[in-house]
This record gives structure tokens, sequence and C-alpha cells, in this order.
């Protein structure tokens, strides 16, 4: 008797994606606040720049200006955003809902990043920002499990790449990174690519390399191989923050292969992460579709490719509908699905024995599970037939 298992092309349902165990690499916590949080922190901090005072028109506002192609409507949402996160309650109230809706998703870790340097304005300090995220952050994860959710979350810190407190800001997340229940897990660099190479920031990295500390950087987004190139060659990265553009270095023949240069065969040798964001590299102009997006090629290829959201609340997205969006345009099972969480559990900056705990523990016996609802949905079926015969 031969065993039975669900069929290779099983495509998996929204409920069944959503709670999928998933895991997520690249998120800011300044792009995902819930509209209502907005309106409410913006009435508490005295904040009167707010476009909409309702929150569901406050949410489409926020996907427009996003969607709009216009650079400068873009970052005016972050604006707003940050303007309302500028003191301790506010950030201990974003951290806690950022993990909650996450663990709510089927997220089951998560690194989200953020830049301490932009939260100075209502008169914390560096390490106080610091405190109280981490601090919403173990609130949310105690929320979620009273909610029947399990989610670990780590911190990013990110330093921005127009300015000049990387070093400090590495020290900061070097300062912080083994907190008891979890703390701040690595380093980033964000913003614009052209004009600010992550060259200008090598004392940062050679510091955090020296204390043998993580990093991803922001590199191929927008400004494509050199700004990738420069991220691992010369300032040593261990992800590459999007990464996208690393689809410039593969050619896709006419006969269907491909060849790789140099670059995307050292990317792909190495198993360097890619922190691939669809929903943002669409808005940004990195692909014109789903169905074109890169993630299919480098999927196909076996890069270290992972699914991520970057800006919740801009992009209007979730985990859950990232991955929906990818079984529409590439036909992927639970397989991909698993296949992706895997890559992304195994590049987090969590220690090893942790990362295998949670790929054996976590996510390969929740894709399991999903995988035998077919089974006994089959079981089901044939029995109703065999009684409505009877």
């Amino acid at each position: 008797m031969t065993s039975q298992t669900a069929p290779k092309g099983t495509t998996p349902s929204s409920d069944q994606i959503r709670r999928a165990p998933k895991v997520l690499l690249h998120d800011h916590l300044d792009g995902g606040l819930r509209p209502g949080t907005i309106v409410d922190l913006a009435r508490e901090t005295g904040y009167s720049h707010l476009p909409e005072a309702d929150p569901d028109k406050l949410g489409i506002w926020f996907r427009e200006a996003a969607d709009s192609g216009s650079l400068e409507r873009y970052l005016e949402t972050f604006s707003h955003t940050v303007g309302v996160m500028q003191t301790r309650d506010a950030l201990v109230r974003v951290a806690a809902e950022c993990a909650e809706d996450l663990a709510e998703d089927g997220v089951v870790y998560a690194e989200v990043r953020y830049a301490p340097e932009q939260h100075l304005e209502g008169g914390l300090s560096l390490e106080e920002v610091v405190e109280a995220v981490n601090e919403g952050f173990r609130e949310g994860e105690r929320r979620a499990r009273a909610n029947g959710h399990r989610i670990r979350v780590g911190a990013l810190l990110t330093a921005m790449r127009h300015a000049a407190r990387a070093l400090e800001i590495a020290e900061l997340a070097n300062r912080y990174r083994d907190l008891a229940g979890g703390g701040v897990v690595g380093f980033d660099i964000a913003g614009a690519e052209a004009g600010f190479p992550p060259t200008r920031h090598l004392d940062a990295f050679e510091y955090l390399k020296r204390e043998n500390n993580h990093f991803t950087i922001h590199a191929g987004e927008a400004f494509g191989l050199p700004s990738i190139w420069q991220a691992l060659q010369w300032c040593g990265a261990d992800r590459l923050g999007h990464g996208v553009r690393i689809i410039d270095d593969i050619q896709v023949q006419a006969d269907g292969s491909v060849k790789l240069g140099r670059l995307a065969s050292y990317v792909r040798d190495k198993r360097i992460p890619l922190e691939l964001c669809p929903s943002s590299n669409l808005q940004t102009g990195a692909a014109a579709s789903y169905a074109e997006h890169p993630i299919g090629l480098l999927r196909r290829l076996h890069f270290r490719a992972t699914v991520n959201t970057d800006n919740r609340l801009m992009s209007g997205t979730s985990m859950s509908r990232e991955f929906e969006h990818l079984v529409e345009a590439f036909g992927y099972t639970l397989d991909d699905m698993q296949w992706f969480s895997v890559n992304a559990m195994k590049s987090a900056f969590i220690p090893f024995d942790e990362r295998l705990a949670m790929i054996n523990d976590v996510v390969k016996p929740g894709y399991a599970e999903l995988k035998s609802e077919w089974l006994f949905q089959q079981t089901a079926s044939t029995s109703g037939s065999v009684a409505a015969e009877g």
C-alpha cells in the first residue's frame, strides 16, 4: 500500500497561509503602525500635522501616498509615524502592538528595525528609546501568548546613511545585545542609497566585526549592483536588505538557460540572505508586478531568498498578504512557504542552537500539520461518499 500525501501542486488557502508559521527579517517599526494608534498618539502628544483624523481615511491616505510614485509623498508618510513616536509611552505602545499584530498574522519570529536617532525630539536619550521599544516588544509577546499565539521579536538598530551617527548606533546595538528575554540582535543602515554609499560608515561596520556582532545593510533596492558589492565586499554585511537588484547580474538566455555573473554567483554560493519585500519593491519600481518580481527566478535558482513586509502600513500588507500574492503569481505551495520560512530562520541573528530549535520545533511541525490537513480532508470526503452510497 502506497502512502498518501498532499500533491506537490496543492495551493494553500488564505486561512492556511495565515496559520502557517512565518519568519520575518525586514520590517520597519515606524512603517507598521495601526492608523487608529497614530490618531490616538497625535491627540495625546499634540502632533497636529496628520492629513486625516479618521483612522480609516488615514490608512487609505498612507497607502495612496506610498503608491503615488512621488518620493516626496512617500517620505512624508514616515514624517507622520515618526512624529507621533517621540515619547516613551508611544514607543512602548507601538512596539507592543507590532508584536501583537505580527503574531496574529502567524509570524513566529521577527526582527523589527528602527532608527533610535529619529525618536529624540521629545527629550528621550538613545538609551531610553531602546529600552522603551524593548519593553514594548516583551509586552507584545506576553499579550500574544495570552491570545494563543507565540512570537519572538528581536530588534535591529538602524543608522541613517545620510547622517553621521552610525558608529554611535553600532555601539548602542552592541551594549543592548545580550539582554535576558530578548534585546537588540543586530544593526542596519537605511535611507537613500544614491549618493550615500555604505562605505561612508566603514568605522561602524569594522567595529561590529571586531565585536563579533551581526549586521545587515539596505542595498540593491534602488541603486543596483555597486551598492550590493560595496555592502558585501567592503563592509562585510551578513545579509542584504532587499538585494533585489542582484537580478541585474543574472542573464536568462533565449533557450531558458541562466548565466550568473560573478557577484550573483558569489551571493548564491555564500548563501547570503536576501531580504526581499515584494509589495514594497512594486511601489519603488524594482518590479512591475508580482508575476515579474525577481523572487520567482531567485527561488528557482536556490538563492537564500526570504519574504518580508518592509512597511506594513505604507504597503497595506502583512506576511500573509505577501505570500498570498506569491501563491497567486507563482503557484507556490506550503512546501514553498516552508522553504522561504526555513531560509529566513537560518538567516536570523540569534544563536545557532536557538535558530535550529525554531526550525525543528516550530516551523517544520507547523507546516507538517497544515499539510496533513489535506489527507484528513480527503479521508473525510471519501468517507462521506461511501456513507452516501450506502
